[in-house]
């Protein structure tokens, strides 16, 4: 039976099925009334982990969801993400992981979440042009400071893992990952290895692994779509995967949290596996 909780950092237990609010529209209107619902939803529906980032909306995102769910269930754990910055010059993203510019951001999506420390505070991207010692050292300053609970990376390889381990611990990574894109799967192996939550970002192909002869025979012999499908191969793939799909409609959340009661066979895992063959 797949587990379906997790302890990041080895004592902060979340659902391993979460919700990424990336895709929440949050201009005023009918839309931004939707995406209210459906974070709700998601916590009512028993979502505890919840993905967002300064860069969805230059915090606009992060406004939506303590709109939507603020004050907090005890459970609820809202991740998010810094260190991507909006050029004054250009008025273009980019990389942004000096420390001063990762302390502004840290705060100010502290105000914005209405809370006093994030629980799980992610680096968006390493800065190649600021000493990783410099971007980690600022997070962990941080966390003794008791602003950042747990410290999480994304999009690195093994090598830049190792190199942010050696300064600080590394509770989670949220590298790019599904059914049909594997490349990140030694990341995965050496998050497995030392009990590193792994969020994989695009998680289901955004609905392309229907598309696929093998998911959809799966999903046929299942009664269920390939979205799910694709949903409970992470979830049964490794016990430390916590996907985060999203999406802005309440049917599809639905639909996604789902796949948590999925049970393939070890004939459908085995089809399914064997895609990163031919891939």
């Amino acid at each position: 039976m797949t587990s379906t909780a997790f302890c990041i950092g080895g004592d902060l237990e979340v659902r391993r099925l979460g919700f990424g609010a990336m895709h929440l529209p949050t201009e005023p209107g009918p839309a931004r009334e939707t995406s209210l619902a459906v974070a709700r939803r998601a916590v009512d529906l028993g979502v505890t982990l919840i993905d967002t980032a300064y860069l969805y909306g230059g915090g606009a995102n992060e406004e939506l969801l303590a709109e939507a769910l603020y004050p907090y269930p005890d459970e609820l754990v809202i991740t998010t993400k810094v260190g991507v910055a909006r050029s004054d010059s250009s008025g273009e993203w980019k990389l942004d992981g000096r420390p001063a510019v990762l302390r502004e951001q840290v705060e100010q999506s502290l105000r914005r979440l209405r809370i006093e420390r994030v629980e799980l505070l992610q680096l968006h991207r390493i800065d190649p042009e600021t000493p990783l010692a410099d971007q980690a050292g600022t997070l962990r300053d941080l966390q003794a400071e008791g602003k950042i609970g747990r410290i999480g990376l994304s999009e690195v390889t093994v090598d830049e893992l190792n190199q942010a381990r050696e300064i600080v611990d590394i509770a989670s990574v949220q590298n790019r990952y599904n059914l049909l894109d594997r490349e990140h799967e030694p990341v995965l192996t050496a998050c497995e290895a030392a009990g590193i939550a792994f969020l994989p970002w695009r998680p289901v192909a955004w609905g392309n692994s229907g598309a696929k002869v093998e998911v959809a025979s799966v999903a046929a012999d299942l009664d269920a779509t390939p979205t799910q499908v694709a949903l409970a191969w992470l979830l049964g793939h490794s016990p430390v995967i916590l996907p985060i799909p999203g999406t802005a409609r309440i049917d599809h959340l639905e639909e996604n949290l789902v796949a948590e009661r999925l049970e393939m066979t070890p004939v459908h895992r085995d089809r399914l596996d064997r895609l990163s063959e031919v891939a």
